[in-house]
C-alpha cells in the first residue's frame, strides 16, 4: 500500500515543529513525558464550590510569565492557559514573530465549553450582593464569547490572521490540530498554532453534572480517582490543561531548518448521530479505518494506538470493541491510555495525549496505562500495555479522541525521516 501523504508536494505535507503544553503533571513536554514514563499522577484533592473536596487535575504554571497582570484580570483561565502554551510552542519551534507576517498566521483552538467559569463566578457574586446587577462584571461579554481563548492569544501575540475556537467536545484537541493542517493545505495561512485547551476544574457545574450522571470518579487517594479500563473504575477525574502545536508545511520547515517532531499522515472526523452521550463503536471503527485509508497505512504498521479511555464503563467498553475490530489481527500494535495519569483534560485531552506519545519516535519507549489493577474482561485488547513501559521502535501513532453528541476523531502522526 502506498503511503499517500508522502506522495504530496512538500507544500501540502504538514509537520509539527513546536509543542507547548501545561498539564496536571508537567509544564513542558520533557517534564510531562518523564512523569508518564515514571508513573507520576497529576491528580490532587481540591475544594469545589457547593461540593467539598474532590479529586481533580490542576495545572501549576506561571500565568503572568507571558501576560501582564491587567490583561490576566480582564481575561480568562482558558485564555491564560492558551497564552502560556502558545509562547512555549513558539519558543520550542525557534520562530520569531518579529520576522513573520502576522496576517499569515492562524490560531485554531479546540475547546469543550467556554464561559461557564466566569458565569458561575458572577452569579455567585450576584447572590452575595442581594442580586444587585451592578456587581455583574463589564468584562462578562468578551470573556464568555466562544472565541475568547483564541482571541486572547491573538491579542497577546499581535497575530492578525484568523484566530478562533473549534468546539468539538472532548475530541477538540485532535480536531484543533486537524483543522490547522487543513487550513495550511487550503492556503488560508502559512503556518499556525493549533491544539486544545480546557479550564474545566474552575467550574463546579461540570463536577456536578458528571456526578448527576454517575460518572464522576472518586477515591480517598486522588491518584486513584480514575481507573480507565479497570474492572473497579467509577468515572472521570475532571482536569484542566492545554497543548498547542506549531504546524507548518514541510517546505517551510525545511527552508528554515526546523526540527521536526513528526508529520501528519492521516486523519478523520465523523459523527455517531445516535445518542447524546453513549459512544457508538461502529462509528469509531469507521473513523479509525478512514484515517488509515487516507494515510495509506495498514493496521499492522501502527505502532501505538493512544486510547480516549475516559474511565466510564460504557465509554471504555465501546472503544475497546472498536479497537479490537480494527487492530486485533496486528502483532505490531501496542495500546496505551493517559487519563489514569492526568484525568480528563476535556478540550485539551486529545492534544495532550498525543504529545505524551510523540517522544516515542526518539526514545523508543511506549508508556503504559495507570491504575489498571484488575482489567475489565470486556476491555481485553491485544497489545494493551497495562502498566510500566515497553521498549519499541515507533514510526506511527494513531491518537483517538471522542466527545459528547457523538463526535469522533482519529489522527495519525508519522516519524519524519
Amino acid at each position: 500500500m502506498t503511503h499517500t501523504w508522502k506522495q504530496k508536494d512538500d507544500s501540502q505535507r504538514i509537520v509539527i515543529t513546536g509543542i507547548g503544553l501545561t498539564s496536571p503533571n508537567g509544564n513542558t513536554l520533557g517534564e510531562f513525558r518523564k512523569n508518564l514514563l515514571e508513573g507520576v499522577s497529576g491528580l490532587e484533592m481540591m475544594e469545589v464550590r457547593h461540593m467539598g473536596q474532590l479529586p481533580a487535575g490542576n495545572c501549576d504554571f506561571d500565568e503572568k510569565k507571558y501576560q501582564s497582570r491587567k490583561m490576566r484580570k480582564r481575561g480568562t483561565r482558558a485564555g491564560a492557559i492558551g497564552i502560556y502554551c502558545a509562547h512555549e510552542a513558539l519558543i520550542d519551534s525557534g520562530i520569531s514573530l518579529e520576522e513573520e507576517s502576522k496576517d499569515d498566521i492562524g490560531i485554531y483552538i479546540g475547546i469543550t465549553e467556554h464561559g461557564n467559569v466566569e458565569t458561575e463566578n458572577e452569579i455567585h457574586e450576584l447572590y452575595q450582593n442581594d442580586l444587585n446587577t451592578d456587581f455583574w462584571s463589564h468584562h462578562h461579554n468578551p470573556r464568555t464569547v466562544a472565541n475568547a481563548p483564541a482571541g486572547e492569544i491573538s491579542l497577546n501575540l499581535g497575530v492578525t490572521g484568523p484566530a478562533y475556537t473549534v468546539g468539538a467536545a472532548c475530541a477538540a484537541g485532535n480536531i484543533g490540530v486537524i483543522h490547522g493542517a487543513q487550513m495550511i493545505r487550503a492556503g488560508e495561512v502559512e503556518w499556525c498554532l493549533a491544539g486544545g485547551i480546557s479550564e474545566s476544574t474552575h467550574t463546579f457545574g461540570i463536577f456536578a453534572a458528571f456526578n448527576a450522571q454517575g460518572a464522576l470518579g472518586s477515591d480517598t487517594d486522588p491518584s486513584l480517582a480514575t481507573k480507565p479500563l479497570d474492572k473497579n473504575r467509577n468515572g472521570i477525574a475532571v482536569s484542566e490543561g492545554g497543548c498547542l502545536y506549531v504546524l507548518e508545511s514541510l517546505e517551510r520547515a525545511k527552508k528554515r531548518g526546523a526540527k521536526i517532531y513528526g508529520e501528519i499522515a492521516g486523519y478523520h472526523v465523523n459523527s455517531d448521530a445516535s445518542d447524546f452521550v453513549l459512544p457508538n463503536n461502529e462509528r469509531q471503527v469507521e473513523c479509525m479505518r478512514k484515517a488509515l485509508k487516507k494515510s495509506g497505512l495498514k493496521e499492522e504498521e501502527i505502532d501505538i494506538v493512544s486510547m480516549h479511555a475516559t474511565g466510564t464503563s460504557l465509554g471504555d467498553i465501546q472503544e475497546c470493541k472498536a479497537i479490537r475490530e480494527v487492530f486485533n489481527h496486528s502483532d505490531n500494535t501496542l495500546i496505551n491510555a493517559t487519563k489514569g495519569f492526568i484525568g480528563h483534560c476535556m478540550g485539551a485531552a486529545g492534544a495532550l495525549e498525543l504529545a505524551g506519545n510523540i517522544p516515542s519516535f526518539t526514545d523508543n519507549m511506549v508508556h503504559g496505562c495507570r491504575n489498571i489493577e484488575e482489567l475489565d474482561p470486556e476491555c481485553q485488547i491485544k497489545g494493551l500495555v497495562q502498566k510500566g513501559n515497553v521498549d519499541k521502535e515507533v514510526n506511527f501513532i494513531l491518537n483517538n479522541s471522542f466527545g459528547m453528541l457523538g463526535i469522533n476523531s482519529a489522527i495519525i502522526i508519522a516519524k519524519y525521516n
